[in-house]
């Protein structure tokens, strides 16, 4: 430690993973002190009920030896910086269990290759993070798995108001990036699970290209669309993240791009005078809250008084995403969850009579409702004499989707718009309203279906003084682009650097 060691714990939780990265190589603080810090805020804060496992030791032990790479000068680029991984993750050492009964106790051999790549870049896990059964919601309010600290399964809460959701399926991630028991973590955005909880936990989320990010060991749901991402304070620390987590890997992940990992930092300070933002008018007309109208669009304002001009464009296929994602998603998820049959691993039932029983009795006990709702109507579209009807259709309009935003792309660098119609809702508000739910995610849906990068970034407040986030949109491989935008904003507001009282 050097006489500019950091004076107080206080500064630990409200540095970035920029700042820590350099605070550590400066050895201003340690690995150890930084891990400690955060663990014991997570038990101070147990009742946001983020963290589904901590295995401390495991911790101190994976910054004890970053702080002697460190010491030998053999450190990578974010050695020693804590982060948690969304429990979609495989991670070895640690329990995962995709927030599911099916799953629980379950510990992997290996890590999922987002995990492995940060982790070669130095980076100690602090746990793991609260998220939807097997990624399905918008809510964070269908985990089957009691939080750390807790006898019995508990949804998680946003910081901001401890009365709502913090958005789902990555509610747990960006939770507890946004009360600082973190400084940032995984996120896993398959209709836009990164972006929506993002928005309303006033945090800032990236999901990559479509095949950027390998998806070897990453619990499935609906393998064309579930991507990786990083979850942060800033577009600086999301674009650090995602060139550490990024990459191919060919040999483990066919859908993985054979594209060599790329620096997403090079470009954050670039100028965006002259940037041209599509402004799609599906996106503002009926249903869009007008408080998070307000804070989107003053946004917009900032990004014309840094030079960016605003053009109209349409992306008229908007409404039907919603219908091609609640066909193809829980299609494919009826075949990806078809391993859970009690036979290999994770759970079984104790009592049955023959195969076919111990299959039923198995799912049943093990899976939770929105699971087996989702199987159910995957199941139903690919079954004979629906496949045509509904799947194959749905294919069609999702290349449509596609098409719509390439023409859009010829008249802008990027579009813009709300992340979602509203702010975040009372937890249970609509529990039993499953289409409000999935309505929820209409603006994120047509770029998850179209396979293009997207961010949600800080813009404000509204009802309730609860968090507005600002959807931006590029085409493939424009996520450079895409976090110079957002980091240009960011050092014009300060949306991002907003704190929860309390935290």
């Amino acid at each position: 430690m050097t006489s500019s060691t950091l004076s107080t714990s206080q500064d630990l939780h409200d540095l970035t993973v920029h700042d820590l990265a350099l605070a550590l190589k400066n050895k201003q603080v340690s690995s150890v002190e930084l891990a400690t810090h955060f663990l014991n805020r997570s038990r101070t804060h147990a009742d946001l009920c983020v963290y589904v496992d901590i295995q401390e030791e495991t911790t101190l032990q994976q910054a004890r030896q970053a702080d002697a790479r460190i010491a030998q000068g053999t450190a990578g680029k974010l050695e020693g910086v804590p982060i948690a991984h969304k429990d979609i993750f495989v991670t070895r050492d640690f329990n995962t269990t995709a927030g599911s009964r099916m799953l629980k106790g379950y510990r992997s051999p290996f890590d999922a290759t987002v995990v492995a790549n940060l982790a070669h870049e130095g980076v100690v896990t602090l746990g793991k993070l609260n998220c939807d059964e097997f990624a399905m919601g918008s809510s964070n309010e269908n985990s089957a798995i009691a939080p750390v600290g807790h006898d019995s399964v508990a949804p998680v809460r946003n910081p901001w108001n401890k009365d709502r959701i913090p958005g789902g399926s990555s509610g747990g991630s960006a939770a507890a990036v946004a009360a600082r028991l973190t400084p940032a973590a995984t996120g896993t955005d398959t209709g836009g699970s990164i972006r929506q909880p993002a928005a309303f936990c006033g945090i800032t989320g990236i999901k990559p290209t479509y095949g950027r990010a390998s998806r070897y060991g990453m619990v499935a749901f609906a393998s064309s669309l579930d991507q990786a991402g990083p979850m942060a304070r800033t577009a600086q620390d999301c674009a650090l993240l995602l060139s550490a987590l990024c990459g191919p890997d060919l040999d483990r992940d066919s859908t993985s791009l054979d594209m060599p990992a790329e620096d997403f930092s090079r470009k954050l300070n670039d100028s965006i005078d002259g940037l041209r933002i599509g402004i799609p008018k599906e996106f503002f007309g009926e249903g869009l809250a007008p408080d998070v109208r307000a804070s989107v669009d003053a946004a917009l304002r900032t990004y014309e008084e840094l030079g960016a001009k605003l053009v109209p464009i349409t992306l008229p296929r908007t409404e039907l995403s919603i219908p091609v994602y609640y066909i193809i998603a829980p299609a494919e998820a009826s075949s990806n969850l078809s391993r859970f049959d009690g036979v290999k691993f994770g759970h079984r039932a104790e009592h049955y009579t023959d195969l076919a029983d111990m299959y039923q009795k198995t799912r049943a006990q093990g899976f939770g409702d929105e699971v087996k709702r989702r199987i159910m109507i995957g199941t139903y579209v690919l079954s004979h004499g629906y496949y045509d009807a509904y799947y194959l259709q749905a294919q069609k309009i999702r290349r449509m989707i596609a098409d719509d935003f390439q023409n859009a792309f010829k008249e802008c660098d990027l579009i813009a718009g709300p992340v979602a119609p509203t702010v975040a809702w009372k937890i249970g508000e609509k529990s039993n309203d499953h289409l409000a739910n999935y309505l929820a995610d209409i603006f994120t849906l047509p770029g998850s279906l179209a396979g293009l990068p997207g961010m949600s970034v800080p813009v404000g407040f509204g009802e309730g003084g609860m968090p507005v986030g600002m959807q931006l949109l590029g085409n493939y491989f424009q996520e450079a682009r895409l976090l110079n935008a957002a980091h240009r904003f960011q050092q014009a507001t300060d949306w991002h650097a907003r704190t929860p009282k309390g935290f």
